[in-house]
C-alpha cells in the first residue's frame, strides 16, 4: 500500500459541490492499494501513521503523534498512486488493486484507524472527488507498506 500523508491544518473532500466530510489540524492520507495488498500491510501502516511524531512541541520538534494530539485523520482512496508511467504517454494502472479488492481493503483500514481511538473520516470510494487540503508546514512524507514488510 502506497500513502501520501500530509499533516493539515484542515481538509476536505466534496463530491457534487457538496461536502462530504472534513477535518481541522492532523493528517490527510492520500491512499492506493495495490494488488499484492493485504491484512499485514493494514497493520504496519495504522501502527505506523498514529504513533508517527509528526506535530510540534513547544520546542518546535516533530515530537506529538496524530493519536496524542487528538487530532482527525482524512482517509481518501487514489488508485493513481499506482500509476506506472515507464512506458508511453498514458499511466498504467495495472499494479493497482481492482476495486473490488482495494474496497474492502479501504474499509478494513477506515476501521483500524478507527479503532486506534483517532477520528477517521473518508472520502467516498470509486467517486470523483475534489479534495481541498491546507497542508501545515509544508509536511507530506510517502509511505510504502512493502518498504518494511519486505526487510529483515
Amino acid at each position: 500500500m502506497k500513502i501520501v500523508l500530509q499533516r493539515v491544518s484542515k481538509a476536505s473532500v466534496s463530491i457534487s459541490n457538496k461536502t462530504f466530510s472534513s477535518i481541522e489540524n492532523g493528517l490527510v492520507l492520500l491512499v492506493g492499494i495495490g494488488q499484492t495488498d493485504e491484512a499485514k500491510d493494514i497493520e504496519y501502516l495504522v501502527q505506523k501513521i498514529t504513533n508517527m511524531r509528526l506535530f510540534p512541541s513547544d520546542n518546535g520538534n516533530f515530537d506529538i503523534s496524530v493519536k496524542e494530539a487528538n487530532y482527525e485523520i482524512l482517509l481518501v482512496s487514489q488508485f493513481t498512486l499506482y500509476g506506472d508511467t515507464r512506458k508511453g504517454r498514458r499511466p498504467s494502472f495495472t499494479e493497482a488493486a481492482p476495486p473490488e479488492k482495494a474496497n474492502v481493503i479501504f474499509n478494513q483500514l477506515t476501521n483500524d484507524f478507527k479503532k486506534t481511538g483517532v477520528i477517521t473520516k473518508t472520502g467516498k470510494f470509486q467517486s470523483h472527488m475534489v479534495v481541498n487540503i491546507l497542508n501545515d508546514g509544508p509536511v507530506t512524507i510517502m509511505i510504502d507498506s512493502k518498504d518494511k514488510i519486505n526487510k529483515p
